[in-house]
């Protein structure tokens, strides 16, 4: 089959398009013919070898997959044709991969492969904060950072279909209408004045903060919260790790919570499926995973590259077969 190897941790240019033998499934696996595989940016780090799983190259990335099954175990929840994802650690980006049980989830009714791929950790990383995390109720503003990247644009969607009113504030240009389009009910650029503007929007604050972003914007984006409000942290693609001035948080009753859905579902297994349900609804009443460019398997080096580049507004999908 073929496969894109990193074979060198240097980012985008040490990938090699190969081909290496058909995974052979252990008893209980399933074998999948990979359809489409998203890109995120876990893709991007471990290409780097900057990622908290670093497996040792060569090996092949890939975490958001989608796929028919292929070869299933006796007495196994799926069978041979069924439309499946696959939340993989790796080995996603190529025509073939085996998978655990728990790894596995129905691909929702009406969706292409490539809006299944798109769905992925973003989807789940998004429900989880606004749920979980922020608990969000109908009629609350949620403010959302970085909101032309893949977890923005993600939570921008399941905020709307919570029955929120989403605030997207965004760094990049020309990003406006594509938020819109997404449910945002108001844009705001990152520019001086943008918490200002924020707090006018909202009537004085945020009930909820999705942060996916970090760096010199989180001690702005504090002041923007209404009192009572939560703040999520769910990244640092800005690469700073910011500080927190404590007395904002304690004089407006502040909640900052972490939402590392990773790392979560590590011990807590049953977590991606209970979502992956809540997801599932929401898509029969119309909510769509966003594909916004698509690459071929030869092309994930500059799939990579457009990612670290910011040139990929919302979801990037790779797609493999059809």
């Amino acid at each position: 089959m073929k496969a894109q190897v990193l074979r060198e941790e240097t980012g985008p240019s040490g990938f090699e398009l190969a081909d290496v033998d058909d995974p052979k499934p252990a008893p209980g696996q399933y074998l999948v013919d990979i359809k489409a595989c998203g890109v995120c940016f876990p893709d991007l780090l471990m290409s780097r070898g900057l990622y908290q799983m670093r497996p040792p190259v060569p090996f092949t990335p890939g975490t958001e997959v989608a796929g028919v099954i292929a070869e299933a175990p006796d007495g196994g929840a799926y069978k041979v044709g069924d439309k499946v994802l696959v939340t993989a650690g790796i080995g996603g980006f190529a025509e073939k991969m085996a998978a655990v049980p728990e790894q596995i989830l129905p691909l929702p009714e009406g969706l292409t492969f490539a809006e299944g791929a798109g769905m992925g950790i973003n989807f789940q990383t998004a429900i989880f904060a606004l749920k979980m995390r922020a608990h969000a109720a109908p009629g609350e503003i949620v403010g959302v950072l970085g909101a032309a990247g893949g977890v923005g644009a993600a939570a921008i969607r399941v905020a709307k279909e919570m029955g929120c009113t989403v605030i997207a504030i965004v760094h990049r240009t020309g990003a406006e209408k594509m938020l819109r389009d997404a449910g945002a009910d108001e844009v705001v650029q990152l520019e001086d004045g943008w918490a200002a503007r924020v707090k006018e929007l909202s009537d004085g604050g945020l009930d909820v903060m999705i942060d996916p972003v970090g760096g010199d914007v989180f001690d702005d984006a504090l002041r923007t919260m209404a009192p009572d409000g939560r703040y999520v942290v769910i990244g640092f693609a800005a690469g700073g790790i910011p500080t927190v001035k404590l007395n904002r948080v304690l004089f407006r009753n502040i909640d900052i919570v972490g939402a590392a859905w990773g790392e979560y579902i590590r011990t807590h297994p049953d977590v991606p499926a209970v979502l992956h349900d809540e997801l599932t609804e929401m898509i029969a009443d119309g909510m769509r995973p966003p594909v916004d460019v698509t690459y071929s398997l030869a092309q994930l080096p500059q799939a990579l590259q457009d990612l670290h580049d910011g040139k990929v507004r919302g979801k990037a999908v790779v797609a493999i077969a059809d």
